[in-house]
């Protein structure tokens, strides 16, 4: 719980110290996975909503004439996966993870001079701490395969880098697809490989205070 405080009271810090910004809501519809456990693994779809503000990191010279942005987001992400190993002896394998995470992206619109495009780009680190887990399996699939996947305990904070594109839609909505890349490791115990969470997102950003400024 005192992670996920200092989550909030990081975003909040960050928005807080602009002098004027915009801010709103975002959602995504994803598809992920944990990468080197659960053989036959086919990833899971999930979703993720949240909150972002935003403000410039260049001058407005002329109306909208800002391409570089500062853009943190605090966001509530359903992910895990599905696997099917002997699937006709052990069933279905679901693995339900739901994080708070956070991402600060630096979003760059694409423009010549003071004429900015509706197309971005945006990178930035992403942390994440995990508020909810789920294990859909059968007793006898752990005790076949334990000794491959090292599954019994599972890393609370995880960290990584997000990194996409999107496309100005309206003067308040915006399109984008993304794919978060985990550098963490989510089961512990796994000695074999690196197991970390990826991600690919289609979602929108919705501003509630858009003034192109």
């Amino acid at each position: 719980m005192k992670k996920i405080t200092l989550i909030i009271a990081v975003f909040l810090m960050v928005t807080a110290t602009a002098q004027t910004f915009n801010y709103g809501v975002t959602g995504n519809f994803h598809k992920g996975s944990i990468v080197g456990v659960h053989d036959v693994s086919k990833g899971a779809y999930g979703g993720g909503v949240g909150i972002f503000g935003q403000w410039s990191l260049v001058e407005n010279d002329v109306f909208d004439s800002a391409w570089l942005y500062l853009m943190p987001q605090l966001e509530y992400s359903m992910q895990g996966e599905i696997a099917k190993a002997e699937q006709d002896k052990f069933g279905i394998q679901k693995f339900h993870h739901d994080y708070i995470a956070m991402q600060v992206y630096l979003k760059y619109f694409f423009h010549q001079g003071n004429m900015k495009r509706d197309l971005y780009l945006f990178a930035g680190p992403r942390i994440e701490y995990l508020v909810h887990e789920k294990r859909e399996v059968d007793p006898a699939y752990d005790l076949a395969y334990y000794q491959y996947n090292g599954d019994d305990e599972v890393n609370k904070f995880g960290y990584g880098i997000s990194f996409g594109a999107g496309l100005k839609v309206t003067q308040q909505f915006e399109a984008f697809l993304r794919y978060d890349r985990g550098f963490g490791t989510v089961y512990p115990n796994n000695d074999r490989r690196n197991t970390y969470n990826r991600l690919l997102a289609l979602g929108i950003n919705y501003y509630f205070n858009e003034n192109w400024w």
